[in-house]
């Protein structure tokens, strides 16, 4: 904010107070007033964008961005902002204070790559309801909508997949906590064993002692369930090697005890579910549920064994080949093994739920005919389930449900559907 005079200051808060709650916009106001007064040698800069706000108010359309990983943005220098593009990033103190303080707006969220601070709210609130959306990262996307519609689907509300204001207000009952908070970097964390680079190619890896974390920063943002993208968005000068460094993290709460009885993989919607014993869903996940090439089992199954931490045997005479490893080999167990952290074992040889070392492409690639979940997510299934418990595999619908590929359902009107479950 050391690039906005006093007026564009006024003219952003005015606008994030349509955005956020009145107690948020003020603390924005007075840490955006406080920097301005060091930005008078900028006064070009804030005229134009004061007579761009002019034309259209910051925040009041979507921001369409190409497909990119989600970064910090670089420093770049300051250029004309066309008139109808609305502000496209917050700083980094002005996005957790609005992250924590945000309220329902029927306002779309925006699109693109940049977090928003009602969808880290949203994700976060989901994640501890037991309604995964995958990685936390503020971005709007399929996941988020198939979470909601699983909310949905766990308190009895119409189930159409979009965020309205009664189904806010329940997700807000569920805790008070904030949903950004504090961390400090510990000795344990930063002692490893990390693998910087791990190696593409299974024969490489099966010669490494652990599948284990690049660094710190993989680690820290897989348990609290973060992108790491995000991760570093949110600690943009911090050190994740130095102990005693305070971070800001996602605080998703605490994992569910309730154990589940049955599962339902549900292909069309790329989700899983898992109910308890009088069949109410108790859990709900994004999935990679298998590929063309290699589809998943068909019909009802039941887990046969599970494993944290296990060891992957690489076998392409049973399975698949990967490039030219012709031979059978043994991968060290470790979060960035071929299957996470965690298998889940089915009754169908060579077949599981499973972790992933890319817990971000959730949904958005295929599996080698397996269910993929995040880590954190398998690790929870893996201590609510035990060997027997029914997994149905459902076939995709004639009408698919909402996937990352399509429209995410989030807000605005939409028709309630119902679900078989």
């Amino acid at each position: 904010m050391a690039h906005t005079s006093l007026k564009a200051a006024t003219v952003i808060a005015l606008a994030l107070v349509a955005h956020t709650s009145l107690k948020a916009a003020t603390v924005i106001a007075l840490a955006l007033v406080a920097t301005a007064a060091q930005a008078a040698e900028r006064d070009a800069i804030a005229g134009m964008i004061a007579q761009n706000s002019a034309v259209e108010p910051p925040l009041a359309a979507p921001v369409v961005e190409p497909s990119a990983p989600a970064v910090a943005p670089a420093a770049r220098p300051a250029a004309p902002r066309a008139a109808a593009t609305p502000i496209d990033s917050y700083p980094v103190d002005l996005l957790i204070a609005l992250a924590n303080d945000a309220v329902f707006t029927s306002d779309p969220y925006p699109r693109g790559q940049h977090s928003d601070p009602r969808m880290i709210k949203l994700q976060v609130l989901l994640d501890r309801a037991h309604a995964s959306p995958g990685v936390i990262d503020g971005i709007n996307g399929g996941n988020v909508a198939k979470a909601i519609a699983a909310f949905e689907m766990m308190v009895g509300h119409p189930i159409d997949g979009v965020m309205d204001a009664e189904l806010w207000a329940k997700l807000e009952a569920t805790s008070t906590e904030p949903v950004l908070v504090p961390y400090v970097i510990t000795e344990k964390d930063v002692a490893g064993p990390f693998v910087p680079v791990m190696p593409d190619d299974y024969a490489e890896q099966a010669l490494l002692p652990g599948s284990s974390y690049r660094d710190p920063t993989e680690m820290l943002a897989e348990r609290f369930h973060m992108d790491e993208s995000f991760l570093r968005r949110l600690n943009p000068d911090v050190d994740f090697f130095a102990v005693g460094s305070e971070i800001m993290v996602a605080n998703p709460g605490r994992k569910q005890t309730v154990k589940v009885a049955s599962i339902v993989a549900d292909k069309g919607r790329k989700q899983l579910f898992g109910f308890d014993a009088a069949g109410k869903i108790v859990v709900a996940y994004p999935a990679t549920i298998g590929s063309s090439d290699l589809p998943s089992p068909t019909g009802v199954h039941a887990v046969k064994a599970i494993a944290i931490n296990p060891e992957y045997w690489y076998r392409p005479k049973v399975n698949f080949q990967q490039g030219n490893n012709t031979k059978a080999l043994r991968l060290p167990p470790g979060p960035n093994a071929p299957v996470g952290a965690v298998w889940i074992g089915l009754d169908k040889p060579t077949y599981g739920l499973h972790g992933t070392p890319e817990p971000s492409r959730i949904d958005k690639t295929n599996s080698h005919g397996c269910v993929r979940l995040t880590n954190w997510d398998a690790d929870e299934l893996a201590h609510l389930v035990a060997p027997g418990v029914v997994v149905d595999f459902r076939e995709p619908e004639l009408a698919p449900a909402q996937t990352a590929e399509t429209e995410p359902l989030t807000t605005g009107s939409a028709p309630a559907r119902t679900m078989p479950y």
